[in-house]
């Protein structure tokens, strides 16, 4: 059965490189990801028109090189994240979580009982199509299955603490675009309610023996980041290179 190197590094200690792919879901791509030293890819849903089509093929890819794949959702209900676990993702992305209910919700809905009630198929990658015994890949499933919510909304920093407490959730991720904007101050990263806001996520990670993580542009984002005690930092984007390498190359026309 699969074991996430992205909680295998989070329970040794280390922080996980993460590469984000938000346009192109090719499977080569994610394989030469792999090969080029990254632990985990995010796969945008969210924002972009993909369908669950692309799930199985990346994930495969990710197993070619025994990295992870993390699918940031749709927010359609239940069958939003068993679809994707089932095709092979090792972790959840739920945007947007605003309260304990709804961080109980997708507990529940992502993992198997006793935790939660995640319903039983077993002819999936997840669970070795079917040649492993369904009790211990239910076992193994809620052990290395890792959900992570978005705090990125005022509300949902109100209450950070009883979601961080909460049995099921492994990581808190701040999305600080979105956070800024709901706290009225546009894309003003470093505005003084901006910055208390991400400590108060990461001391409730911290309290409540959880992990957190930011999106990171640059090294210099990266370092602060990991100061901070985040565990989960980005360090490429594909969209980003694309329109970073398509200017610089339209600079070299005389």
């Amino acid at each position: 059965m699969i074991i996430s190197r992205t909680l295998e590094r989070l329970r040794s200690g280390n922080f996980v490189r993460t590469a984000v792919l938000t346009r192109v879901v090719e499977p080569w791509l994610a394989e030469m990801i792999g090969r080029a030293g990254y632990d985990l890819i995010w796969l945008d849903m969210e924002h972009r028109d993909f369908d669950y089509g692309v799930v199985a093929p990346l994930a495969l890819a990710c197993r070619a090189t025994g990295i992870d794949l993390m699918v940031r959702i749709l927010k359609t209900g239940y069958s939003s994240p068993m679809r994707v676990l089932e095709f092979g993702a090792n972790g959840i992305m739920v945007p947007h979580c605003r309260s304990a209910a709804e961080a109980r919700q997708w507990v529940e809905w992502t993992h198997f009982h006793p935790m939660g009630a995640r319903g039983f198929d077993g002819a999936g990658p997840d669970a070795d199509y079917m040649l492993v015994d369904p009790i211990d890949y239910m076992k193994h499933a809620n052990e290395e299955t890792f959900l992570v919510l978005q705090i990125e909304d005022r509300d949902a920093v109100e209450c950070v603490d009883e979601i961080a407490s909460i049995e099921g959730v492994d990581f808190l991720f701040v999305g600080p675009g979105d956070l800024s904007i709901s706290y009225g101050v546009p894309f003003q990263f470093n505005h003084p309610d901006v910055q208390k806001a991400i400590d108060r996520v990461a001391n409730a990670a911290a309290k409540a023996g959880k992990w957190w993580g930011m999106p990171t542009g640059t090294p210099e984002a990266i370092k602060l980041a990991l100061s901070r005690g985040a565990s989960m930092v980005t360090g490429g984007n594909d969209h980003v290179l694309l329109v970073n390498g398509f200017k610089e190359g339209a600079k070299q026309f005389p």
